[in-house]
Parts: C-alpha cells; structure tokens; sequence
C-alpha cells in the first residue's frame, strides 16, 4: 500500500473530517482554543460607569465627582456623578485647586528641560529626599525665591537628607536652584506651559510648584496624552528612581502622606503604587482635595477622579480626600482594564 504524505491544506482537512482520529471529538476540552479577545471600549465602559456609580464601593462617599479615562488619543469614557446632599457637579472643564497634583507637572517640567538626562541633584530633588523638609505654606504675592525664603521654608537638615521625606520643600528649593526663583504666579505659570504646552490651560494661586496650582480635568488630561504618546519626556521616565516611603517598613523613609496599612513607592515627583495586597503598579499624583491622576502600569491608558473637598489637612503635605479619591479611582481603572465591574 502506497503511504504518501498529505500537503498540508489536506492534512488539515482530513482532520476536519476524521475528527474523532484527531483528537478533537467529543466533550474533550484540550484541543486548540482561540485567544480570549480584549474587551471593547463599550464594555469597558460600561464596567467602569457602573463602579463609578455603585452606592456600594469607596466611589460613594466621594460624590460628587468627574471622572475620565482615556488613551494617548483622546477621552473614552466619561461621567459627571452627583450628589443627592451636595449640589456641586464637577465636568471636564471645571476649574479647580489640585493641590500636590501639581507635583507630578513639576517632575514633567524638569524632565523636560533636562531633555531626560537629569541629574543626581534633580533626582534627589524630585524623589524628596533632599533634606529640605521644614516647608509650610507660600503667600499669593511671593516670589518662589520669597517663599523659600519665608519662614523655615528654606531649611535645610542633613539629619533628613538621603531619606524620604514628603512635603513642598524639596521641589521649591530645586525650582529656585534651576532659576525659576524670581518668578511670581503668572510667570511660572508661562515658564511651564511653554515647556509642557501652551495649550495646557493652568495657573499658580500661590508660587508653590509641589501644590499651587488650579486647572481642569480636560487640561490635565492633555497633559497625561502628552506622556503616554511620547510628546513628554517624563513619560519614557515613569517610575525610574523610585524609593520606598512607608516609615514602618522603610528604614530609608521618615514621612509620607499614605496610610501605613498601604506601601507606595515615589518616582519623580509622582507615586507608584506598588503596595503588594491592593497596589496594581499604576503612577499617580494624588491631591489633598481630591484632584487624583493616574497612568496605568502598561503605560497604556490614564484617568481621572476629579473633585475639590477641603480636607483640613495642609493641600501639600497630606493626600487627604486625594487618597479616598484613590480608592474609587483604582477600582475604576480595574473596572476598565478587566472590563468587570467592581
């Protein structure tokens, strides 16, 4: 009997056909499966609306709010969620104070000038470990040389320096270092945007680079666009030189904003929430009113919770209503990624 191989087009065919001879018959499961396909914008935002909405996660006790969740092209989903007590509503253009949000504009702004290579003293700066750790508060009208030189704010301690220490001290000494010291609110509002953007709408309310500044959730977004699309050099720098800042874990760290229940490490001037039971890897600029950014880990897409809720906490040296902001604010991310409502 004549045994000739098969052309491959028959081989399979003839598979096709003798099914059972194959191995795919019957109820068995171990054949070849098609890859699971990624989920659709429409689910994902449908997953993410949902927990955005529950009256059942950490999102409701934070209404109002806006959120927003996009890639490096534009807005792909979106929502106001009100409040039955608080007739506040919160869109993409609403103007608000994003306290340390402003942190992580700052970190962008000296990548950018240092066209990515910084330098030991810039990473030091921008990580808070530069032993400038007495910072308090910047008046409306000041320079940033004046408010360095306002009160403690300029201090310097080497009993702190090397070690992680959260607060505005660290990046507006730096500011002054690099030159932006005679320069009042308007004029480093102008100094930013031209290296981030001119269309990037912001101001300064006070001449604070690590909590000054007011905008809105469109202009911030346009500034995430920027980093994930590579228009932004801080964008190819997320997470580099990051430290550890939980004071209870770390013996390199002295304070940090974060509950001590939860383990966060800090890039250039923004978090990476690493924390091994709920962290997922995400960067993030949380602020103490409830202005929280985020970029997911893959570097893939960004988002939003955007609210203004005075917290009685200093607007920099607390994340205040920024962490509950967190805790909706990943679970929406989750929602959207796994396309599964939380």
């Amino acid at each position: 009997m004549n045994h000739r191989r098969l052309p491959w087009p028959a081989a399979v065919l003839g598979c096709m056909v003798f099914l059972q001879g194959c191995g795919g018959g019957g109820g068995d499961s171990g054949g070849m499966q098609p890859p699971p396909s990624a989920p659709t914008t429409e689910q994902r935002t449908a997953a993410a609306t949902t927990t955005a909405q529950s009256d059942d996660n950490p999102c409701a006790p934070i209404r109002p709010f806006y959120w927003e969740i996009g890639d490096e092209n534009s807005s792909l989903a979106s929502g106001s969620v009100n409040s039955a007590g608080n007739p506040a509503v919160y869109t993409a253009t609403t103007p608000m104070a994003i306290a340390s949000a402003s942190k992580w504009i700052y970190g962008a702004y000296v990548a950018q000038l240092r066209a990515g290579s910084l330098t030991d003293e810039d990473i030091k700066f921008l990580t808070f470990r530069s032993g400038y750790t007495s910072f308090g508060r910047c008046l409306p009208d000041q320079s940033v040389d004046e408010c360095v030189a306002y009160q403690d704010n300029g201090v310097y301690h080497a009993a702190t320096d090397g070690l992680f220490s959260y607060g505005g001290g660290h990046m507006e000494k730096h500011a002054s270092l690099i030159g932006l010291g005679p320069l009042h609110n308007a004029g480093l509002a102008t100094q930013v945007r031209a290296m981030l953007g001119n269309d990037i709408a912001l101001s300064y309310s006070q001449p604070q680079l690590a909590g000054g500044i007011t905008t809105t959730a469109a202009n911030y977004a346009l500034f995430l666009r920027r980093m994930l699309g590579g228009e932004l050099t801080l964008g190819s720098l997320l997470g580099t030189h990051a430290v550890c800042t939980n004071p209870t874990t770390c013996p390199q760290a002295r304070n940090a904003p974060v509950p001590t229940t939860e383990s966060w490490n800090y890039s250039l001037g923004h978090w990476v929430e690493v924390d091994p039971v709920v962290g997922d890897g995400a960067f993030s600029s949380a602020g103490a009113f409830g202005f929280y950014p985020w970029i997911d880990v893959t570097k893939t897409w960004y988002g939003i919770v955007a609210r203004q809720q005075a917290s009685g906490q200093d607007p920099d040296d607390n994340l205040g209503e920024g962490y509950r902001s967190a805790q909706c604010g990943r679970l929406v991310r989750k929602a959207w990624v796994t396309a599964v409502a939380q």
